[in-house]
Order: structure tokens, then sequence, then C-alpha cells
């Protein structure tokens, strides 16, 4: 409803003459017959407002609307490619669908292949089918967005590219309104991020204009292989575009848990209190997943576990539990926070990252009642490969709040079921007055599920009715589904959304990326220079290596059951 009222101020009519007035003045300029073009904006002109009309609610009335964004053009390069079809266009469907891209909005396809718009528009149309989280697609509104669909053909290392494109996104702004703004997503190898990066500067695509129209760009990760490589991309990148500018995406923060952590912790006067090294015994933090590499065996022989997600969503969920309460709900002042969470990580030496920390590569065996191979049978995977698929490690954050509290971080392919959770673990109680009761209470626990059924549960003990006292542990669960009878947006969405709009508060920061990878560093170098692990190490369908469940039991503690 946004977008249909933006039309109405230009369809305002001239005054009619007064009635006295002299015969008709000689034909203007404006009188004189108009072009194609002109009839075309003035149908769709009259069509927007007719929608105005017809959408207008009076007990909408002093209700808050989602902010919609500037006009602009969304430069998709990699179009072509798996992430493309799989997040990237679901999720600017889903956005246009519920109103949320202005109508000045055009998607500019860039990739290698010969296709044409038509092409480019049946393939992406066919994802929809398949990846689109609201079935069945909603044929109006992709045949809407569809006709802002273009595709630009061209190499990534070829300057003529670049060249084309530019004329391309002027004569954009010229026929379609989008008024200078682009917004350039990386969806590509990330091997292509800084040749494709440096040719947008060369050619002057990074140029925000002086009335107004602006440049930003999405790099998705991994950005960087290792701390070296993280920092030369960031050189890179701040040759040709300011920091402000610049969204490094990690899908994860745009979950709708993880955001609402923030809520949760700094939004509610009970457990901020609490919230602290007196109270909390310790912090999980698991990310388990049934699928394994999904051919992708070329890319994660590169990765590992390590680099695909401790050094990006794991440490960015610690960070997130452990950060102070920011200044403001600004960009800058929630990655302050969550940098100094970052720093006071006590960095492992090469005996502590082998003692403290473990890593897995699943063999064969059973997950959802299917036989599944081993990572070492996985196509494009080498027969002896070294790369682990499930990582746990024992973090400390040396400040005051978190002194002494160890996060137990946990990452794993092929395991029994797909959940993302983080767990605090609260002490327990000073003095146990309820020890002789039928069931020994267990600590209160406050679990935060950020999939697949999102939600928080906080465990605690209450007396069974009856004589005696016979002390039981009882849960309070609250899920998003149920308790707001609407479904959640796509983490891409969420994060999209938020970089055409310019908030970068979910996005990561060069210092912030550095800073992961100056954790992550110590542990690849040590198993650098180890003997090969013993690999396979663990049973597909197991909940990893029995060296994980040591790391806890050596303390006392174990894993909490998912």
């Amino acid at each position: 409803m946004v977008k249909a009222k933006t039309g109405a101020a230009e369809t305002a009519a001239p005054a009619a003459p007064a009635p006295s007035a002299p015969a008709a003045p000689a034909p203007s300029k404006k009188d004189a017959p108009r072009t194609m073009r002109d009839l075309r904006l003035a149908a769709e002109t009259r069509r927007r407002v007719s929608t105005a009309k017809q959408l207008d609610n009076p007990l909408r009335e002093g209700l808050r609307l989602e902010r919609v964004p500037d006009a602009n053009v969304f430069v998709l390069f990699g179009a072509t490619g798996d992430l493309a079809h799989r997040k990237v266009v679901p999720a600017l469907y889903q956005l246009w669908r519920t109103h949320l891209l202005p109508h000045e909005f055009v998607i500019v396809a860039v990739g290698r292949r010969a296709y044409t718009d038509e092409a480019i528009r049946a393939e992406l149309r066919a994802s929809l089918d398949q990846f689109s989280r609201v079935q069945p697609v909603d044929e109006e509104a992709w045949a809407e967005l569809a006709e802002r669909i273009v595709y630009h053909r061209g190499d990534f290392n070829d300057p003529a590219l670049y060249s084309s494109l530019g004329e391309r996104l002027d004569d954009m702004d010229a026929q379609r309104g989008t008024r200078g703004n682009r917004l350039y997503y990386l969806a590509t190898q990330a091997s292509a991020f800084a040749e494709i990066i440096s040719q947008l500067g060369r050619a002057g695509l990074d140029h925000e204009r002086h009335d107004g129209g602006w440049r930003r760009v999405i790099i998705e990760k991994p950005f960087g292989r290792d701390l070296d490589s993280a920092v030369r991309l960031n050189r890179e990148v701040g040759k040709v575009f300011r920091e402000r500018q610049v969204y490094r995406i990690d899908h994860y923060l745009g979950k709708e848990t993880v955001r609402n952590l923030l809520v949760f912790r700094f939004g509610n006067g009970i457990f901020e209190p609490i919230w602290n090294r007196r109270h909390i015994d310790h912090v999980q933090i698991t990310v388990a997943e049934s699928i394994g590499i999904e051919a992708r065996g070329a890319f994660y022989e590169e990765t590992g576990a390590s680099r695909d997600f401790l050094q990006n969503h794991l440490l960015q969920l610690l960070s997130l539990v452990g950060m102070e309460p920011p200044a403001t709900f600004g960009a800058d002042a929630l990655r302050d926070e969550k940098v100094k969470v970052l720093r006071a990580i006590t960095p492992f030496t090469p005996d502590q990252a082998r003692s403290e920390v473990v890593r897995g590569q699943y063999g064969p065996g059973w997950v959802s009642g299917k036989p599944v191979a081993a990572y070492r049978d996985e196509p494009n995977v080498d027969p002896v490969s070294e790369t682990e698929t499930f990582i746990a490690a024992r973090f400390t954050i040396d400040n005051w709040r978190w002194s002494g509290v160890p996060f137990y971080l946990r990452m794993g392919k092929r395991l029994p079921k797909r959940a993302t959770e983080i767990a605090i673990q609260f002490k327990e109680v000073p003095h146990q007055l309820f020890r002789d009761s039928a069931a020994d209470p267990e600590p209160n626990l406050l679990a935060m599920r950020i999939q697949p059924d999102e939600g928080i549960m906080l465990r605690f003990g209450a007396k069974v009715p009856g004589l005696g006292i016979d002390v039981r542990n009882v849960t309070m669960d609250f899920t998003y589904g149920s308790a707001f009878q609407t479904d959640s947006p796509d983490a891409y969405e969420t994060l999209i959304l938020d970089a055409l709009l310019g908030d970068a508060s979910l996005f990561t920061r060069a210092d912030e990326v550095e800073q992961a990878w100056s954790i992550v560093d110590p542990v690849i170098n040590a198993w650098a220079d180890e003997p090969a692990p013993a690999f396979p190490s663990y049973e597909a369908g197991t909940w990893g290596p029995e060296a994980a469940d040591d790391l806890l039991a050596r303390e006392g503690r174990r894993w909490r059951r998912i």
C-alpha cells in the first residue's frame, strides 16, 4: 500500500479555468501530442492511484507500517548460480509479494552464460517452486517482479562488462526512475570477490551521486579463508567502498530468534541482572545438521567446519550472548560491543588448540532411517581427506562479566537431527533444601531455539501436586508460531531488506571479521603441524566423536540433549 500511494502526487490535475476566462491560449509544448512512453507512464500512474484508493483502509489508521526502501537497482552477480536460485531470488520474491520493495525496482542479473531476459526469468521462476518458503507461488506477484528482471552477460574479469553495465544502469535510472541507487550483491565464488569489487571501482560504479544516489555492496561468506586473506580482502574492498557502504552477510544473524536475543536480553528487566558469572555456570551453542555436504565436496574440502561455521556463525552467536548493553540500537554501537567480546576471548596456544578443540569427520551410518555414505565417499572429496565435518571447542571470555564461565561451541554434519540452539545453564542453588525429594531438580536452564522450531524454553523446579514434597523439572515453552500466529521471514529476506534500507546492524564489520579469524587461525595452524587425524572419527547419525563428550565430562558437565 505504501508504494501505491507514492504516485498520488504525480496525478494532480491542473486547476480548471475560471468561467470568465478568455478564449483558449495558443497551444504550448505541454499540449503537444504525447509519446507512447508518456501514455504508458500516465496509464501506470492511473493504475497506481486506483489501487491506492481500493487499498485504503481506515482501520489501519495510526498503525505502524514497515519502511519501504528507496527506488533502486539490485545488481545480482552470479545470478545463474545456486545461491541466487536457492536464497537470494526467493527472498526478493517474498519481499515483493508482501509489498516491501519499491515500485521503481529492477533486478539486473549478471552472469557468464548466454541467457536472454526470458530465459533467466523462466529459470528463476522454476527455482521458486522448489525454494520459495510460501507455496504455491503467487503468479500475479511473480509476473510483476519478472517484468523487472533483466539479464546482463559478461565475464567478471573483463573490464568491458563493467563499462556496459554502467551504461545500462544509467539507462535504468532514466527509464525506470531508480534515481541512481544501486545495491551490488556478490553471490559468486569467494575467489571472485576482490576482482569484481576492483572492477566496479575502475568503472566508477562505486561513486555516490551528489543528489543522493547511494551505492552499497553485499559480500557473501566466506570472507577470506584465514586472517591474512581476510585482511587483504578488507584492504581491497576499502580501496573502492567506504565501510558504511559494505554489508558482509552472515545469514544466521537474520534469523528471528537471533534478533530476538537482543530484545530478550535488553528489553526485559528480569534477565540482564543475572546474565553474568555469578549466576551462569556455562553456555552451550550447538549447530547440528542432519545433511551432509550436498554435492559441495570441492567447496567443503577448502573450508571445513572451522572456516564454514566456527569463524562466523558460532562466534557471532557467542558475541551476541556475551556482549554488553550497547549505548544505542544503532549499527556501530551494536557492532562495537560484539567486537569487544571477540577481543576478550582468550587466544589458544598450540597446546590449548589441541586440548580444548575437537575435530571430527563422519563415516558411514544411518540418518532418519536411511543409510548414508562417509564423507570421504562423497563426490569431489579426497579419499584420504583430513577435512573436518565436526568441531567442538571450549572458549573463555576474559572480562568482568564472564571470567571463569566456559562457552562450549559445537557444529557437525550428519548428526541425528537438524537443530540450532543457545543453552544458558545456570548454577545450582547455593543450598539444596529439597535434596531428599523424589527427584532432585536440575539447575535452571534457558534454551533459545534458533531452528527449526524457533522459540525460547525456561526450565525450573516445581512441586508435584500431592502429599509430601516431590520436586520435578517443568518447562515454560514459547514458540513464535503459536504465540504470534504468523510465519517468520527467511533470514535472507530480513538481511536484504535491511541492506536496501541502509541498516547495517546485522552485518559484520571489517574489524569484527578480522578478530574472528585471529581466534580461529591458531587452531587451524596447530592442526597443520599435527600428524594426520584418525578419520573418520564418528558414525553418521550420532552426536559426534567421543572426544567432544570428554571436553565437557572432564569438568563434570555434559552436552544438553536436543
